[in-house]
């Protein structure tokens, strides 16, 4: 399980996502229904909303649960307020680690954030302290189930503007900017080639190595804390796990 690879955190969350698709389907909702607030629920004049929209479809949201959480951000299905935060801070054996949240309770969930970095050997710290380590870009993953061509997959994504490509067993992993992540997405669903995951993240720029098990085990922990948190929608670090650890 290596702090680099995509597929070992996308395998633990899809085991999460099966097993609570309501909980991701809720987080996804919101994403959606604040982008649509603020920039209008057509997502052709909406890259925000584009985005939460592939983002949702990746995690197999139905389409009906999208068109429902549009139109609640559009406000006709009644207007829930929801504010964007993020947090930075420190896991434990100095890792860095950014929380984003949508909250309509502040202090409720930077009260919860500050007690799982308190809990696991972390610390809550100020906003821009961990967030230069990181970059933000578009990333798209695609199951080598044996029915892609390699090939005309990476000529679809250079094409359509991707930034990079590469290939492991599991799959195929597509880098983008911000910018030209939805025209990416939207080439692949041309092509009729289904994402494993996709959305624009903060990758970082350097690792921490974490070796110690119990150190690993702990910042696992604080991980499934804030993925069980209804308010956090994303999580990212960069820690590195040693190559034969199997979590």
């Amino acid at each position: 399980m290596s702090g680099h690879s995509k597929w070992s955190t996308i395998k633990h969350k899809k085991a999460k996502t099966d097993a609570q698709k309501g909980k991701i389907y809720t987080k996804m909702a919101k994403l959606i229904a604040v982008a649509a607030r603020e920039g209008g629920a057509d997502p052709d004049l909406n890259a925000k909303l584009k985005d939460a929209i592939a983002k949702a479809k990746s995690n197999n949201m139905p389409n009906d649960n999208i068109d429902r959480a549009i139109k609640k951000g559009a406000g006709e299905l009644g207007n829930s307020v929801f504010e964007e935060i993020t947090y930075e801070g420190y896991g434990i054996g100095g890792v860095a680690v950014i929380v984003e949240a949508l909250t309509d309770n502040k202090n409720r969930t930077a009260g919860d954030v500050r007690y799982y970095f308190d809990k696991n050997g972390g610390n809550l710290g100020t906003s821009g302290c961990v967030s230069f380590m990181f970059e933000k870009k578009g990333t798209i993953l695609v199951d080598n189930d044996g029915n892609v061509d390699e090939e005309e997959l990476m000529m679809i994504a250079l094409d359509s503007g991707a930034e990079d490509f590469d290939v492991s067993d599991d799959g195929f992993e597509i880098t983008t900017t911000p910018e030209t992540f939805s025209k990416v997405c939207d080439a692949l669903e041309e092509n009729g080639i289904k994402t494993a995951s996709a959305g624009v993240e903060m990758v970082p720029s350097n690792y921490t190595k974490l070796e110690d098990e119990a150190q690993i085990k702990k910042f696992e922990k604080m991980l499934e804390m804030f993925e069980d948190n209804d308010d956090v929608q994303d999580v990212y670090h960069n820690a590195e796990f040693p190559d034969d650890y199997e979590g």
